[in-house]
């Protein structure tokens, strides 16, 4: 893999922030050379996903992420690591990204945090004719990250949605009370808001109160865009990924999220690989085909007590949970690489269910944040919490990041999570003895 020095820096500006911030290459080459992909946030799991999936079949993988130490970057797939600027600092990481094409080069990108694709996005028509995104066309992307206008097709379609109250300033909280009621949950309708100064990734949040829902609306109004203010479902969540391009569905796989990093949402840290519903499967397949999104994608639904599914939302881009479908047999990333490439897709005729995946890293803040938040709406009890976490180890399962022919990620990520958790402790000693 060579030896890990860097390329020079080069020069770029953050404009959102008014600062430099120096691009630093590792691992250098002796000369330029072109790779088949470049994989960006490599710090998401499903970038390291991607770069296993691409370089084990002896493609040439670049990755790019903002530390050193991030997984991905030392798996022994990834061909050359790249530290970029942060995804926040858009103009940094633009400069970034440009000076990096113009010496190196890749046939496709792959992005799965929300900021870089809003950047891929508004720069596609300067960045396509060097390098093949892998990103549906401007139409249905635009539909299929907006939680309003997606659940407007769905409503068309005859899909169940949630009862929801659109939000565009704090003073329409009182309507949405009177209308849909506590508990509740706000969402912002783009999960990558930008107002021009200033982004941020905002999730769910589920509110009990008239204060926490004025304060959740607040956060993402403050933005200029809409929240919605939505009924709570505590059900099952269930998702449906595809591959889709030019009408064809080339594969389908389907999972269920028992643990979520956030009790009531957020990505899924213990999944299981499932038949596909009948219900649902027919569902994301119809909502696919009207939006015409081609490349991967994600349908999730929550179900109801009845157990009535409820569409939530649609992911255009590799899920944090995808592995649980690469390791059940429907290797998304490759697919996703031969869609994007323009080269001919597989057909992936069906898959293992069954397979259980867990994040531990994941699960473990998820049982912390269960027994802090214990006794609110739809929080598994703390006893039950951590019943079900320790009962966990005694079922068979593949873990992220662990792969035995690829060690040095798990190592990575073991050590980053255990030097966190020990910061975040050494804090609230120090809080409390204050």
């Amino acid at each position: 893999m060579g030896s890990k020095h860097r390329w020079p820096d080069y020069p770029t500006t953050c404009t959102s922030r008014g600062i430099s911030i120096p691009a630093q290459f590792l691992r250098n080459i002796p000369t330029p050379m072109r790779f088949d992909v470049l994989v960006l946030n490599a710090a998401l799991r499903q970038s390291l996903v991607a770069v296993r999936s691409l370089g084990r079949r002896e493609l040439q993988v670049a990755a790019a992420g903002t530390q050193r130490n991030t997984p991905a970057l030392s798996s022994r797939w990834c061909r050359q690591g790249f530290v970029f600027p942060p995804e926040e600092a858009l103009g940094a990481y633009l400069a970034t990204l440009d000076a990096w094409l113009e010496r190196a080069g890749a046939q496709v990108l792959i992005a799965s945090n929300d900021a870089t694709i809003a950047l891929l996005r508004l720069h596609r028509a300067r960045l396509e004719p060097r390098v093949c995104l892998a990103l549906a066309d401007e139409r249905a992307l635009a539909i299929a990250v907006n939680k309003e206008r997606t659940l407007a097709v769905a409503t068309r379609l005859g899909l169940h949605v949630p009862r929801e109250m659109v939000v565009r300033e704090v003073g329409d909280v009182p309507a949405a009370l009177k209308e849909i009621g506590l508990p509740a949950v706000i969402k912002p309708c783009e999960s990558w808001l930008w107002n021009g100064r200033e982004g941020a990734r905002l999730g769910a949040e589920l509110v009990v109160t008239p204060a926490e829902a004025r304060r959740a609306v607040a956060a993402v109004t403050r933005f200029g865009e809409a929240a919605l203010f939505q009924q709570l479902l505590t059900g099952r969540r269930e998702a449906v990924s595809f591959l889709h391009a030019d009408g064809e569905v080339y594969a389908r796989f389907a999972q269920w999220a028992k643990r979520t990093s956030m009790p009531l949402g957020g990505d899924s840290v213990l999944r299981q690989s499932i038949a596909i519903p009948l219900d649902i499967g027919a569902q994301a397949e119809a909502l696919v085909r009207e939006i015409n999104l081609e490349g991967y994608s994600e349908v999730e639904f929550r179900r109801d007590a009845a157990g009535v599914p409820y569409l939530m939302e649609i992911n255009p881009r590799l899920s944090a949970s995808v592995e649980v479908a690469v390791r059940a047999g429907v290797d998304f990333p490759h697919l996703l690489y031969q869609w994007a490439s323009g080269g001919p897709i597989e057909r992936v005729a069906g898959y293992r269910i069954g397979s259980w995946m867990r994040h531990l890293g994941g699960d473990i803040n998820t049982t912390i944040a269960a027994l802090r938040q214990r006794g609110r709406p739809g929080v598994t009890p703390p006893v039950q919490s951590l019943l079900d976490f320790g009962l966990s180890f005694l079922r068979p399962m593949a873990y992220d990041y662990l792969n035995w022919k690829d060690p040095l990620p798990a190592v990575k990520a073991t050590t980053d999570f255990t030097r966190h958790a020990l910061s975040r402790l050494v804090s609230r000693v120090r809080k409390g003895a204050s």
